[in-house]
């Protein structure tokens, strides 16, 4: 068996990171996983099963650069490489129009959105070209290319995880490392049911779609994808 390949995944206790570590789960990789809230940390190692000598869980804030930068290096010691980094770090805020957006809740986007995405992908470069071979996966929003009323800073900070994601493609198309974008919809989680509570969600991509999605991108099928901002709408 080759050796296991190493995915880091800042957010990564979410649904979203839930469903993809699941998914991945059985197969030839060990987790690096970011968090910030304790119980949701301990809900995520309880429910995904993978023992302690493939799981690395740590809490950082993912718009730290500091604290992402030493979290790399961390990774690389204890596992010997990193090949693949997930930034699934986000947050959304609506309801104003851009006249009506302060300077907190457009600094709060930019932070969580945008922000987390650069530190996490300018950190892991490094380990991904000595590796020789990686996949960079970011987590845009379908509201990046439609940009609908009412969340002016939400949009253009999911707007510059899509400029990056294809920047960085660019930036590493002669090093076998790709990088992509997810662009969902809403997904269905219980957080944003209850964010949107008289939404139909019924259409809306589950965490499990969206991570069958992501194992692909991840895989050595897909090296011929990069720079794609990859749409994932459900059936809306």
């Amino acid at each position: 068996m080759s050796d296991p390949r190493v995915i880091v995944l800042t957010g990564g206790t979410g649904g979203l990171g839930t469903a993809v570590v699941k998914r991945l789960a059985g197969q030839n990789y060990r987790f690096a996983v970011t968090y910030l809230v304790p119980e949701e940390a301990r809900l995520f190692e309880k429910e995904v099963g993978v023992g302690e000598d493939r799981l690395m869980l740590s809490r950082v804030d993912a718009t730290n650069t500091s604290e992402v930068n030493a979290f790399m290096q961390q990774v690389a010691q204890r596992f010997g490489a990193i090949h693949i980094v997930c930034s699934l770090v986000g947050g959304w805020a609506g309801g104003r129009d851009a006249e009506e957006t302060d300077d907190v809740r457009f600094d709060r986007m930019i932070d969580v959105n945008l922000r987390s995405a650069f530190a996490t992908v300018r950190a892991a470069i490094p380990h991904l070209k000595k590796a020789g071979w990686g996949r960079i996966l970011l987590i845009g929003s379908r509201a990046a290319v439609e940009a609908p009323a009412g969340q002016a800073a939400f949009n253009a900070a999911k707007a510059g995880v899509a400029a990056l994601g294809m920047t960085v493609a660019q930036e590493l198309d002669d090093t076998g490392i790709t990088a992509n974008v997810i662009m969902p919809s809403v997904i269905d989680t219980p957080a944003t049911r209850k964010a949107l509570p008289f939404a139909d969600y019924i259409d809306w991509p589950t965490p499990d779609e969206i991570a069958a999605v992501i194992e692909f991108a991840l895989s050595d099928a897909s090296a011929v994808i990069t720079g794609a901002l990859i749409p994932v709408y459900g059936r809306t």
